[in-house]
């Protein structure tokens, strides 16, 4: 089978070879992919930035049909589409699995991470982490829902957003586009989008009331004028640490800081202002397979609609490329059913 592999030498590419997939074990299932969307973390994976990954198969915004089933799997069949996530397994027992907070789970595998991920025409999945996808949902735009979906939807349970209150969505590309439909139309927040250009007109469109261009002079003074005393929650998709430092500022007193983005740095973080103001510093890991299987039922409903488009497996690099230089608008994902 053709699948996307980290190069020898993890300099941010990847290439395509051709990969035999051993036979499933107990509790597996085989899935023939259909489309993988490419996601900012493949490129950090691609770069080595989280420990060398070379011949690593890349990709955890996958979507395909399972074809083979382990003897003593009983909660999927051959047929079923199912998902492919950032999150591949837990070990099922520690605290943070047995208390909703799996994806804490300190032997946690990571599809395209630490086992081979879904940028291939099949993979190997553990069956009862295979989130299934609702039939009534584009397979297309369900990659998308499969990670900067959930993530979105569970940063901002994270944040404990509620009705009514403002939501600065700081970044809107393929993760603050979902995130300002999540928060405007699942969680019914008012949205200041903090971006530039095509993101930003983008994330006006979708619904956020308000637009700053994070260029802006006194940006966390504008957001606080916008919202009328600054947001009640604050999520960072921005990969810069300026970004985290503005959103603090930018925060009401009791707001919550969600970060998502990881950009190399630290935050600067002023302890008096935190604790006088009661200010919330939280970090939010992609979602559990609750967190996914309601992300999955807001798209069926039509709440969210991931801005996707299709490309060949071959254009993968030439990808990679538009995404390093912010050419990208939404998510590509690869077609694998031509």
């Amino acid at each position: 089978m053709k699948a996307a592999v980290v190069r020898d030498n993890s300099d941010g590419y990847v290439d395509i070879k051709d990969v035999d997939l051993r036979p499933i074990e107990n509790g597996e299932a085989l899935v023939q992919v259909e489309y993988c969307g490419l996601c900012h973390t493949d490129l950090h994976v691609a770069n080595g930035d989280f420990g060398d990954q070379a011949g690593r198969i890349i990709g955890h915004e996958g979507v395909g049909r399972v074809v083979e089933i382990a003897d003593d799997v009983d909660n999927l069949k051959v047929g079923d589409r199912v998902s492919i996530a950032w999150f591949f397994n837990g070990c099922g027992h520690c605290e943070y699995c047995l208390t909703g907070r799996e994806t804490l789970c300190r032997q946690v595998k990571n599809a395209g991470f630490t086992v081979d991920g879904a940028m291939a025409e099949q993979v190997i999945v553990d069956a009862k982490y295979a989130v299934k996808v609702p039939e009534e949902l584009d397979p297309v735009e369900a990659t998308s829902l499969t990670c900067a979906g959930v993530t979105m939807y569970k940063a901002l349970k994270v944040g404990q957003t509620k009705p009514g209150q403002w939501v600065e969505m700081v970044g809107a590309g393929g993760l603050g586009n979902l995130g300002v439909q999540f928060a405007n139309n699942v969680f019914g927040a008012n949205v200041v989008a903090v971006a530039r250009g095509n993101n930003l007109e983008a994330a006006k469109k979708l619904g956020a009331k308000k637009g700053i261009d994070y260029r802006t002079e006194n940006l966390s003074d504008k957001v606080k004028e916008e919202t009328n005393g600054g947001a009640h929650v604050s999520v960072i998709t921005a990969v810069n640490p300026i970004a985290f430092d503005q959103a603090i500022n930018a925060l009401r007193p009791d707001g919550h800081l969600v970060a998502v983005a990881l950009p190399k740095g630290n935050m600067d973080l002023n302890i008096a202002q935190t604790v006088l103001n009661g200010i919330h510093v939280e970090g939010s890991l992609v979602g559990t397979r609750q967190d996914l299987k309601e992300t999955f039922q807001a798209g069926a409903e039509g709440k969210v609609k991931p801005i996707v488009h299709t490309r060949k497996l071959s254009e993968i690099n030439d990808v990679i490329d538009e995404m390093k230089n912010g050419k990208i608008v939404g998510r590509m994902v690869i077609d694998f059913t031509k």
